[in-house]
């Protein structure tokens, strides 16, 4: 299938850089898979449109500070880097935008710099040297790594709101998306209804940003990302299917998450390790039931 068969007339100015408030005001466009109806709703409307029993699923990974502005030694260009994962021996993956050979020592505050050890077409390594805690650099001088079609400056207030109300388990570079909308009014309301909520945990990694080029969307690769099912979630999703109920995946990292760990009789065990699905067009879903 070609990537170009994706393409649609789209107003950039339509894309919200804040949130809705309150968040579960945003809009939400219901689609039939019966009979491809389409309705307008609001997420706030969601457990009137999800039935008694169902099993919502969402993702709990945290997004890091990890956005850090640098310069680059000796001339002090201006370099920022994206930490996405530590690989051991004070060394991490990164994204870096504004370029950076091997050797390339770069500043990040005064107590703080890297060097890059590697460069690739899907990785860069950069060697840390620091006087303080990793994780207490990004709370003193990191940003939120905000989607790239987030055009502005990042603020203090992204701390916030680029979380989701389920986000317990650090990891993520990026928010799972779907699950910005919650609140817990809406979770309130949901549990009213018999509608139940179990979590995965899917570290949204450089796939999410990387975007495909390929002509055609079969030949893009597409990277892995830490991802964990527990066996209380796994034995929840069992019992909703014995029962009736149907999965409901938040988003597509849950779709990623839940289809990596079933098998092909639709069933799913714990599972920890990395997510290496690639879902297109033809694809038969194994777990999911719908997605909001």
């Amino acid at each position: 299938m070609l990537l170009s068969e994706f393409d649609f007339p789209f107003d950039p100015a339509l894309v919200a850089d804040r949130p809705v408030e309150p968040r579960d005001h945003a809009r939400l466009l219901a689609v039939s898979r019966l009979s491809g109806a389409c309705a307008h709703h609001r997420i706030a409307d969601l457990p009137g449109l999800l039935r008694p029993g169902d099993l919502l699923v969402v993702n709990d990974t945290k997004v890091l500070p990890v956005r850090v502005s640098g310069r680059k030694r000796p001339g002090g260009g201006k370099v920022e880097v994206i930490f996405v994962q530590d690989v051991g021996d004070h060394t991490w993956e990164v994204l870096m935008k504004g370029g950076g050979k091997v050797g390339q020592v770069i500043d990040l505050d005064a107590d703080a710099h890297c060097t890059v050890l590697e460069t690739g077409p899907s990785k860069i390594l950069v060697g840390m040297t620091t006087s303080k805690p990793i994780r207490a650099l990004f709370e003193t001088i990191g940003h939120m790594p905000l989607p790239p079609y987030i055009k502005r400056a990042p603020e203090q207030a992204d701390l916030e709101w680029y979380q989701t109300c389920f986000a317990r388990e650090e990891g993520s570079i990026a928010a799972p998306t779907a699950g910005l909308h919650f609140t817990e009014g809406l979770i309130a309301d949901l549990g009213g209804r018999g509608i139940r909520i179990a979590t995965v945990t899917l570290h949204v990694g450089p796939a999410t940003f990387r975007p495909v080029k390929t002509p055609r969307i079969e030949d893009h690769d597409m990277l892995p990302e830490r991802m964990e099912v527990s066996s209380g979630t796994a034995e929840k999703i069992m019992r909703t299917k014995a029962e009736g109920g149907r999965i409901v995946a938040v988003g597509t990292t849950v779709v990623r998450t839940l289809e990596t760990a079933s098998d092909e009789k639709g069933a799913i065990a714990p599972y920890d390790g990395e997510a290496t699905l690639y879902i297109t067009p033809g694809y038969r879903f194994r777990m999911v039931d719908a997605m909001l």
